[in-house]
């Protein structure tokens, strides 16, 4: 037999030692601590690993079985590693953490991805309750999500939209013809935003194949599959050691940032001609403000608004067609509301959207069954506190199962059925959390409802709509931070008669 290479020894070794300092830490804490009341907790609970078994995807479906092999128990606990998570699928107790514990739970654990892609957890995603986050946050709702600034960027959606009717009818015209719909969303979504931020598009006009946009675009797939409960690294610090994964992220860090100072430093060469993006309205902002306007902020503000603001609005509108799709009577009276209070001489338009309200709650009922992100991005207690009841020690992380909620029977009737007509209910909508709660609720959760909207509505008047086969649409989700389908969706489409004539006069 072979002997053993030195190295291997000493990361045996080292592997061991690590193991055994964990569990005495833990067993130490454990005595010191007094007895605390801990929610109900699935059992076997691994040494060293605790229930990392659980994490397996979709994490929300495995979440909500533990709760219902815990007698339905609204919370649980697991040991991830050496870390205490606690799992919330009640709406009350989540209310109750952001309400009562918001400034406790306003905190966000601490990941490899983060420390390194979001530049030392300093992003407005990323960053600890803070001063520093309460000037991001400040920033946020001035210069980017105010109502001032994203009525100014109306004509990037627009034009957007635009460009997507453009494609799907140049096909469609006379008969139906067979869409991927998954990569038309993606390119309007990227599109929207990277337009917004510096006024680049990375996706049509024959970009699919030019070798930048397409490595642009891998970079931030890669990224964005970094984050999220499941990385295992993160819950067995040995694991940084031994695994690869730290390297990796690195690696991805090291490229993004390349392309996000690549991106301020050509707006910075060419300031003479200013334009309305966020980054020149950031570096105006820097020449004033230096110190505060840093290049490292204007880099995590880019990261922020990418990472959350693409996959989640292109996710959302592929689930609200799929399930048009399989309602033809909801998508019929979506189609009569539309063609009723606007016509067939103009397309809509974002200012039209108060007065759809059939329109808006299909977007609602959409985000209640499918929210993009079905686990609230994770929390950290800051101090000690009481949740539901039970004692949730200072470092535990708390993940709210956003799905299951917005599936509880107790709170929605008929929680499986697409029904948009529930949200004609007054203060309906209020129980909606696919954005999140409190403080760290998502900025950006207007831009969203607005570009999905509205997108959505265009996509209703200007085209019939069929499934491929007689067969309703598989409606089964993917794994992943946000919840995609396990398929990309495809139908059937045809443009309606006056599409061609309005596109035809249209600047």
């Amino acid at each position: 037999m072979e002997e053993q290479e030195p190295h291997d020894h000493q990361t045996l070794v080292f592997t061991i030692l690590i193991s055994i300092i964990i569990t005495l830490v833990t067993f130490l804490i454990k005595k010191l601590k007094p007895n605390l009341t801990l929610p109900p907790s699935p059992p076997f609970s691994l040494p060293f690993i605790g229930h990392l078994r659980l994490l397996k995807p979709p994490l929300h479906r495995v979440f909500l079985s533990v709760s219902q092999s815990l007698q339905d128990s609204p919370i649980f606990s697991i040991r991830l590693g050496s870390k205490l998570v606690y799992v919330v699928s009640s709406h009350s107790i989540a209310e109750e953490c952001f309400t009562k514990h918001d400034v406790v739970l306003a905190n966000r654990p601490n990941s490899i991805a983060s420390k390194h892609i979001s530049y030392g957890s300093s992003t407005m995603l990323s960053a600890p309750y803070s001063e520093h986050w309460r000037n991001l946050r400040r920033i946020g709702a001035v210069e980017i999500f105010s109502n001032h600034r994203l009525n100014s960027f109306y004509s990037i959606r627009r034009d957007e939209i635009r460009r997507l009717i453009l494609r799907l009818s140049q096909n469609s015209k006379l008969e139906f013809a067979k869409v991927e719909m998954n990569s038309m969303f993606s390119y309007l979504t990227f599109n929207n935003i990277t337009r917004m931020v510096a006024g680049k598009c990375y996706y049509g006009d024959g970009l699919e194949d030019d070798p930048e946009p397409k490595l642009v675009r891998q970079l931030i797939a890669e990224a964005v599959s970094s984050f999220g409960a499941g990385n295992v690294a993160d819950y067995i610090p040995v694991l940084r050691w031994i695994t690869s994964f730290e390297g990796r992220i690195k690696k991805i860090a090291s490229r993004l940032d390349e392309f996000f100072q690549g991106l301020v430093d050509e707006k910075r060469a060419g300031k003479e001609k200013k334009e309305n993006t966020m980054i020149d309205h950031l570096l105006s902002l820097q020449e004033t403000q230096p110190e505060y306007y840093t290049d490292r902020t204007i880099k995590g503000t880019i990261l922020s608004l990418i990472l959350a603001g693409t996959d989640t609005s292109a996710v959302t509108l592929e689930w609200a067609l799929a399930n048009l799709l399989n309602n033809p009577d909801v998508l019929k009276k979506a189609r009569d509301e539309i063609d009723n209070k606007i016509g067939l001489d103009r397309f809509v338009e974002e200012s039209d959207i108060s007065n759809l309200p059939y329109l808006q709650n299909i977007v609602f009922e959409t985000l209640r069954m499918y929210p993009a992100a079905p686990l609230m991005v994770p929390h950290v207690a800051s101090e000690d506190c009481k949740v539901g009841g039970y004692d949730m020690p200072s470092g535990t992380r708390l993940l709210v199962n956003v799905w299951a909620i917005q599936k509880d029977p107790q709170l929605w009737d008929d929680p499986t059925s697409f029904k948009p007509e529930r949200f004609e209910k007054e203060g309906e909508s209020h129980k909606l959390m696919a954005f999140g709660l409190g403080r760290r609720e998502c900025p950006g959760s207007v831009l969203a409802q607005r570009l999905v909207t509205l997108t959505l509505g265009s996509l209703i008047q200007c085209f019939e709509w069929e499934r491929v086969g007689e067969e309703e649409v598989d409606m089964t989700e993917g794994g992943g931070l946000t919840m995609s389908r396990a398929s990309p969706l495809v139908a059937m489409c045809r443009a309606r008669d006056f599409v061609g004539e309005i596109l035809h006069e249209s600047p």
